[in-house]
């Protein structure tokens, strides 16, 4: 009977000991309408000192989580599945940005004089590709030099 209770408490020691899973250095989420977004992740986590809440809400009975601070697009998809009332975007923000998880604490940054960004295209970045001659998804239009003024808004910039 003393081998078996030796054992048992061995491998409660070595389950006691097995660290929780790295979190990864960045995420790459690229189903964002208006280009991907690379959330620097360890970035995040120095900020917030380890406090994985912050971003990380505790799961819902909806879909209970599978593991500690799973990623969001594992609840959050696109569109919301069945139990679901927030969409992958609006577990970061609204649709007008001006409101959720992500922009309010950058908002909150920027008021403290810290660098954070608040313009749509300082976080999503469009996969450039050749359009025209000229590449699209740049701050600027590769065939006039010209700057852009939103993604894909053509009637307001140079581009037809």
């Amino acid at each position: 009977m003393r081998p078996v209770w030796v054992g048992l408490l061995g491998a409660a020691l070595c389950a006691a000991q097995t660290p929780a899973p790295k979190a990864p250095e960045s995420v790459l989420m690229k189903d964002a309408a208006l280009g991907a977004v690379t959330l620097k992740h360890k970035e995040h986590d120095a900020r917030t000192a380890g406090q994985c809440e912050t971003c990380h809400h505790a799961s819902k009975p909806e879909r209970p989580e599978t593991r500690p601070n799973q990623a969001c697009r594992d609840c959050h998809t696109k569109p919301p599945g069945p139990g679901m009332k927030t969409s992958r975007q609006a577990a970061f923000h609204n649709s007008t940005a001006q409101s959720g998880v992500c922009i309010d604490c950058h908002r909150k940054e920027a008021a403290a004089g810290k660098k954070a960004p608040l313009k749509c295209a300082e976080c999503h970045v469009r996969e450039a590709r050749t359009v025209a001659g000229g590449t699209y998804g740049q701050p600027r239009h590769s065939t006039t030099g010209v700057p852009s003024l939103g993604v894909g808004r053509h009637g307001d910039d140079s581009l037809p």
